[in-house]
């Protein structure tokens, strides 16, 4: 089973796709088995699924306070 990767509240996220606006990166406004991400041009607001956000993932440009804080705990 592979393992779940963190993605908290307030993460900033570049996908692989460009948004239609340009911009291609998100921030995460919600999280769970859904996120709810907001583009970062334009405000528009998209749920995905988990499986669907990791796989679309390139990186993380900037972590929540929640993922600061459990990153610097390990």
């Amino acid at each position: 089973m592979a393992d779940i990767l963190p993605i908290y509240v307030g993460d900033e996220l570049e996908l692989r796709k460009a948004h239609p606006c340009g911009a291609n990166h998100w921030l995460v406004m919600r999280s769970g088995a859904d996120f709810k991400i907001e583009c970062a041009g334009c405000g528009h607001q998209v749920w995905l699924p988990r499986a669907q956000l990791e796989r679309r993932l390139k990186r993380f440009i900037a972590r929540g306070p929640r993922g600061a804080k459990e990153e610097g705990e390990s």
